[in-house]
């Protein structure tokens, strides 16, 4: 028996029509999380001292560290103070040591800011010729990171001319020495973002580069710091970050979050600047929420203390015992506390973070390594399990509408996967096979099954 209704199809057809164009503008607003590998951290250094083989060799002195100051899996979890198994710290530890041999850089900021400083411009326009003479010999040579750009002064008031002066030289000569291409996921950072005048002004300084260098149209993307308090709420006190991002016509993958930068211009004096202040996790929320499910990647911070030794071995005097002690327990200070820093900001939703130093690179990778680890098992377990509910709709017809949510869960393993803390043999057990997860997309992964059934 046909049931009863009241609605006239034709009187709810406005109704209808009005309700999917909202939902679809909805959609193209908030396409959900990208698939897009995003690194897992960002090291800063004066782009003066930057080199072709940087990534190589800061690698090697990761390594030193490493072995110098945590020569086992023992001696490196009790200086994390690392609560785990004997075995999962020897595989977290082997996969370190495995990482900095074959990809220590994730991504690399040549940085003509904090980490240059204020010189003359002679002296600038010379370092901005020849850092992009080393990225372009780097893309010759095939030894850049996977991932690199350039961080320029900012575009306030004082600085902007210097900046562009810094963007248009360096993008100029590397263009010039590569028949007009760029690196591999080049960006360009944008520093203490307050307006979005600042980043339409980037953009079009972007177009025009791009027209007289002969870059492909659109090349030239944007990375956003929010280092202010005006960064997260405007003069009119709205949300300003979508305003930012959008700014960006579309050339914004990443925002990143300057800790010190922030809470100095929030009033709060040095000795409580950190990653942990109450006033950087408000800022950290502000920015998950307001740009959740738009495909932008969130970068936290760096740890401004640095696991270097205060003593130092001389050609004529070596270290003494006590001195070699008071090296490692700063070492190993140091290390928790960027450890549990990076803990903190991969528990809260940020998958990236800088590091200032090489010797960091062991806290970093070590944090994100047991992330992915400790949460591998229930993550292989949803994620099964989400498969086989959407597969299922799809054999009976039914529509599965949650696919944005499997997209995320995909997104932990392709995660861990990129950075080297998931084998692609403890991915299997999610149940996909190694085909579905090099598609880096739940929606090919649905349609491959719909074509089985």
């Amino acid at each position: 028996m046909t049931p009863h209704t009241t609605f006239d199809p034709i009187a709810t057809s406005e109704i209808a029509a009005t309700l999917s164009a909202a939902n679809k503008k909805f959609m193209r607003r908030y396409p959900g999380e990208s698939n897009r590998r995003q690194a897992v951290q960002t090291v800063y250094g004066g782009a003066h001292l930057f080199k072709a083989d940087s990534a190589k060799k800061l690698g090697e002195v990761a390594l030193r560290s490493l072995k110098e100051y945590a020569p086992d899996a023992a001696t490196l979890a009790t200086g994390l103070g690392l609560r785990a198994t004997e075995a999962l710290a020897q595989k977290i530890y082997n996969r370190i040591v495995e990482k900095l041999q074959r990809e220590p850089v994730e991504d690399f900021r040549l940085d003509f800011e904090d980490g240059y400083g204020n010189r003359p411009d002679e002296e600038e326009d010379r370092h901005a010729a020849s850092s992009a003479g080393e990225v372009a010999r780097g893309m010759r040579e095939k030894t850049l990171p996977p991932f690199i750009g350039i961080r320029l002064k900012p575009l306030n008031e004082d600085l902007r001319a210097r900046s562009i002066r810094t963007l248009d030289i360096f993008v100029t000569a590397v263009a010039a020495e590569t028949s007009g291409k760029l690196p591999d996921n080049f960006v360009i950072t944008v520093p203490k973002v307050q307006l979005p005048e600042q980043v339409r002004a980037a953009v079009q300084l972007f177009e025009l580069l791009e027209k007289k260098t002969g870059l492909a149209a659109g090349s030239l993307k944007i990375e956003l710091m929010i280092e202010t308090p005006q960064s997260i709420i405007n003069e009119r006190g709205e949300v300003a970050l979508r305003s930012l991002v959008d700014a960006a016509d579309g050339r914004c993958g990443s925002v990143h979050f300057g800790v010190y930068d922030y809470t100095a211009s929030s009033g709060i004096t040095a000795a409580y600047q950190a990653m942990g202040h109450s006033a950087c996790d408000f800022a950290r929320q502000m920015m998950l929420v307001s740009l959740a499910g738009t495909g932008i990647h969130l970068s936290d911070g760096a740890t401004n203390i640095l696991p270097v030794g205060p003593h130092r071995a001389t050609a004529d005097r070596e270290l003494t015992a006590d001195e070699l002690l008071k090296n490692r327990e700063a070492v190993h200070q140091a290390w928790r506390l960027a450890f549990n820093d990076n803990l903190h900001s991969l528990r809260t939703g940020f998958y990236q973070g800088w590091d200032l130093h090489p010797a960091q690179f062991v806290a970093r990778y070590a944090a994100v390594y047991l992330f992915f680890l400790e949460g591998l098992e229930s993550a292989a377990s949803r994620l099964k399990a989400f498969v086989e509910k959407a597969a299922l709709a799809s054999l009976f017809g039914d529509v599965f509408d949650d696919a944005a949510t499997g997209q995320g869960l995909l997104n932990f393993f392709l995660r861990g996967l990129a950075c080297g803390a998931i084998t692609e043999s403890e991915a299997l057990a999610t149940g996909l096979t190694l085909e579905d997860l090099r598609s880096r997309s739940f929606l090919k992964i649905l349609q491959a099954r719909r074509k089985t059934k």
